[in-house]
């Protein structure tokens, strides 16, 4: 058996930036990745029109200065094929493929009393020991394939956008639907409707999106950047979210500082530039439900001046009562659009629910059917808990990850679980995730988790595990943030879990913005990392 001072899921930019700090510090560490190379989302994200919701030469990693300033990203907001050559340029940069195992999945990670280690197990029948085991996995990395009768049956192509193939797949001449309308589906219908015979649009919940505007990166606005970017990453670090909007729009200002006139020239800027920063023209867009009525009814207006057909344009509206930003928003390429095209068709699939999915298409409850070559499901993912759970922990006395979590994940800050001592969770549950910049999220987890590291190398410990009462009380203040945001009103979305059935409600990812996070644990660390439980080594021996 090989053993290692760590073993760390994934290989995507959380497992390589958590690679190069092991590295830095003395440390001996394994990758172990599903897929054949590094990218994580980007490597499996492959699907018609992705593209990442954060400009480019924000979504890139902090911790390469010199590559800061040697990489020119070509657009605005990078598609998919850019993000992993950046990617695979990172592994290839760093040397960092000979310390990963690819084609290779955790299915077991056991914890050993007596040895404080983990054995760790992957589906090729290798088993691995070490000191610490440290999830990289992704919060969406565990796709969510829909109960729908008879969609295992289907005859025709069928994907899902997760695990969508490398090879190209043909779309021209296809009749196709595709089941979602979050943001890979709505990415994905906007380009699958350029090529498609037939485009059906399967949706249950009309959604909230903002145009995207991709222009290619000129020279001036890369230099511009490039100069300020180590104070730029430095606020990036600090802030809310880790990206900004240069739109100029006074994101400081409640709505009630300005007249019903200025609010709207400020969301027409918004809508016109470009970018997302319509859901934060102002400071309380996201608690205060007549702000958020304002600018969610702004949205569903620019919906009905863009779908000519008017039954379609009420469909695509999201009802009364569901603000903007209460989910993930989403940002599009032209997707109200496709729908005054004579080759799509939105199906309401509330209205006229699935009844089942036979061999050659789908059958609604009116008894519609509609016949299809390419079935594209983009249901989502079995978020931020889904993929932890899937490699089957157990930590002290035999206690499953699983059953631990029966009621909902239990953490402190993220970042580690009582009874699972030398666990660590890169963007684990009620930590900011993809709520921000999930790059500068999985950055300030790195950081924290080798501080941590060294502070056990000082003190001789060969443990590290929390208490239940640590977990309590970040709970309760995870829970309190959650309440303060109007997102508390939508109960049907993977923030919560309730995208899967049968999945405890919970909140999955921390609202309170990156930077003050970052600051109370950087508070829990100066105070002597309150909330942790060291052994020492004289204590094992």
């Amino acid at each position: 058996m090989q053993r290692f001072d760590a073993i760390v899921v994934g290989a995507g930019f959380a497992g390589m930036h958590m690679l190069v700090k092991l590295r830095e510090m003395g440390l001996s560490a394994l990758v172990i990745e599903r897929g054949s190379d590094v990218g994580g989302t980007w490597y499996w994200n492959r699907y018609p029109g992705a593209r990442c919701d954060v400009p480019s030469m924000d979504y890139s990693v902090p911790w390469d200065d010199e590559l800061d300033q040697e990489w020119n990203w070509t657009e605005r907001y990078a598609a998919q094929p850019e993000i992993l050559t950046y990617a695979l340029h990172l592994a290839d940069r760093h040397d960092l493929r000979r310390d990963i195992k690819f084609n290779a999945s955790v299915n077991k990670a056991d914890w050993n009393e007596d040895s404080k280690t983990w054995t760790v197990g992957t589906d090729t029948g290798d088993t691995y020991e070490a000191r610490f085991f440290i999830s990289g996995a992704g919060a969406l990395s565990e796709p969510n394939l829909p109960d729908i009768p008879g969609i295992k049956s289907f005859k025709g192509e069928l994907y899902h956008t997760g695990r969508w193939p490398r090879d190209k797949v043909a779309l021209k001449g296809k009749r196709i639907a595709v089941l979602g309308t979050g943001s890979t589906g709505v990415q994905a219908s906007t380009a699958i409707a350029k090529e498609a015979e037939h485009l059906y649009v399967l949706q249950r919940t009309a959604q909230y999106s903002l145009p995207c505007l991709t222009p290619p990166l000129s020279d001036e606005e890369i230099a511009k950047r490039k100069a300020i970017y180590p104070a730029h990453r430095e606020w990036q670090r600090n802030s809310f979210a880790a990206t900004w909007s240069d739109v100029g729009t006074p994101f400081a200002m409640t709505a009630a500082e300005h007249t019903p006139e200025q609010r709207l020239a400020n969301m027409e800027k918004c809508w016109a530039s470009g970018t997302a920063a319509l859901v934060g023209v102002y400071a309380d867009v996201s608690t205060n439900a007549e702000t958020a009525q304002e600018v969610s009814d702004f949205v569903r207006n620019k919906i009905r001046q863009t779908v000519k057909d008017p039954v379609t344009a009420e469909r695509l509206c999201p009802k009364q009562g569901t603000y903007i930003g209460t989910r993930r928003i989403i940002i599009d390429t032209g997707y109200y659009q496709i729908f005054n095209q004579p080759n799509v068709t939105l199906v309401d699939i509330t209205e006229d629910p699935i009844v089942e999915i036979t061999d050659t298409g789908v059958k609604l409850k009116s008894g519609t059917f509609h016949e299809l070559d390419m079935l594209v499901v983009a249901t989502g993912y079995d978020a931020v808990t889904g993929p932890l759970l899937s490699m089957n922990i157990t930590g002290k006395d035999g206690l499953e990850l699983r059953e631990a979590w029966k009621d909902g994940p239990h953490t402190y800050m993220g970042l580690a679980v009582a009874g699972f001592p030398n666990l660590f969770t890169i963007t684990g549950p009620s930590s900011p995730g993809v709520l921000a910049n999930v790059i500068f999220s999985i950055d300030q987890h790195v950081q924290w988790i080798a501080g941590v590291l060294e502070h056990m190398r000082k003190i001789d410990a060969v443990e590290i595990d929390t208490t239940e009462a640590a977990q309590n009380e970040w709970a309760m203040h995870a829970a309190e943030t959650y309440s303060r945001a109007l997102r508390i009103h939508d109960d049907q979305n993977w923030y919560l879990g309730t995208n899967i059935p049968g999945k405890p409600r919970s909140v999955l990812v921390y609202q309170g913005g990156l930077g003050f996070y970052k600051t109370k644990c950087d508070e829990i660390a100066a105070d002597n990392y309150r909330g942790f439980v060291f052994e020492r080594e004289k204590a094992a021996a």
